[in-house]
């Protein structure tokens, strides 16, 4: 069977998840806010879990209509055929409710009214006045965009950013499918050099080696959706995972770098690339960012600063992007690319960004910098 398919992801990512899924194979049927919907069966919902960098989850849309009141919102969601969806001893809820400029509005109205609204669907349905929901768990989410509801079940479970290997982590870290996103909105490539001067725990010289090794993101956790043999067979994900383990390429040699100040972290980002299969691919090393330097001449850098937010002494972030861009000058040949919600990145580097990006981490604005350097031409000679 066909269906529906929605991936939610950080705002200002759906045109690189849109590629990815693309890449996949699968139609996309419309592209929204912090959010992609596609076409797929059984096969694709296993697919998009294991494979997709930048998405949060997968849901099964099984609701799509207009609701402006609350007697509209329980008529439509009552409407759909649950059977097809839980069997008569799962256990369902609505884990989240959203809703942007629509006349419903109170999150804990629209789940509570969802829930009354299926559950008097399946009695019907099944003839029963009472339910165990003692079997699998069918957790759902509804969005509310200019009063369009998307009721969808939740595939995946535990966000798909929770790769498996970040373990330890630093005070704020960049969110894994943020930072696989961020990567592939620049054109690094695993045959040059990347560099990460402010790595924390680890994770974006982490997801760059996963991506030059073509090790699929979900490939080693659990889904919820594994159990539901009626939408997704068991077979899809044994499937899914050996076309995963197939593409793995670890023949792969990338120059992949990442320093911080802090010992802590350094120790805890060589943990985190052992846990992920990586280590081997990434020289994590405690340096200062006032000593960053590379004897490459062309090279990129694809690094997440502190913002200022969660240190006090303003000075010292101001003192940390001197520093910053100052050993970048040095580096004459080499292309940046900065996520900050530090106001004056580059007032510092001294000229405008060839391209800035929105991009919401979590619910902190933050824009992405891009800081263009000469492409390197075949003899290795600056380009003109």
């Amino acid at each position: 069977m066909k269906y529906n398919l929605m991936a939610p992801c950080h705002f200002g990512m759906e045109a690189v998840l849109k590629k990815e899924l693309q890449k996949l194979g699968y139609e996309i049927v419309e592209v929204m806010d912090g959010r992609v919907i596609f076409a797929g069966g059984g096969d694709a919902i296993a697919r998009a879990n294991v494979f997709l960098r930048t998405a949060e989850r997968v849901l099964v849309i099984v609701g799509d209509f207009t609701a402006t009141t609350f007697d509209e919102l329980f008529e439509g969601t009552r409407s759909i055929d649950w059977a097809q969806y839980i069997p008569e001893n799962g256990r369902f809820w609505v884990t989240k409710a959203a809703s942007v400029k629509s006349k419903l509005f109170s999150p804990s109205d629209i789940q509570s009214i969802v829930k009354k609204a299926i559950v008097e669907k399946l009695k019907e349905t099944y003839s029963t006045e009472w339910f165990t929901e003692d079997g699998d768990s069918f957790p759902l989410r509804v969005f509310i965009n200019k009063d369009r509801v998307l009721i969808g079940l939740d595939t995946t479970g535990e966000s798909l950013h929770k790769r498996g290997y970040r373990k330890l982590v630093s005070h704020a870290p960049l969110a894994e499918n943020l930072a696989a996103g961020l990567i592939m909105l620049t054109p690094w490539k695993y045959d040059r050099i990347l560099v990460d001067p402010f790595c924390g725990c680890g994770t974006i010289p982490i997801e760059a080696a996963m991506i030059a090794a073509n090790i699929a993101p979900g490939m080693n956790r659990e889904f919820t959706a594994e159990s539901w043999d009626h939408l997704s067979p068991r077979k899809s994900w044994y499937e899914a995972v050996d076309e995963a383990n197939d593409m793995i390429d670890m023949s792969v040699h990338p120059d992949i770098q990442g320093y911080d100040i802090d010992d802590e972290m350094i120790k805890a980002a060589r943990q985190n690339a052992v846990d992920a299969g990586v280590a081997q691919m990434i020289h994590f090393q405690r340096r200062d960012v006032s000593a960053l330097s590379h004897p490459k001449k062309y090279g990129f850098i694809i690094t997440n600063p502190p913002y200022g937010e969660r240190i006090g002494d303003k000075d010292e972030i101001t003192g940390l992007y001197r520093d910053f861009a100052e050993r970048y000058a040095a580096l004459d040949s080499w292309s940046a690319f900065v996520i900050t919600g530090y106001q004056d990145v580059e007032k510092y580097m001294g000229r405008k960004a060839d391209k800035n990006r929105k991009i919401y981490n979590g619910m902190m604005k933050t824009y992405f910098y891009q800081f263009n350097g000469p492409k390197p031409n075949p003899a290795g000679r600056r380009a003109k």
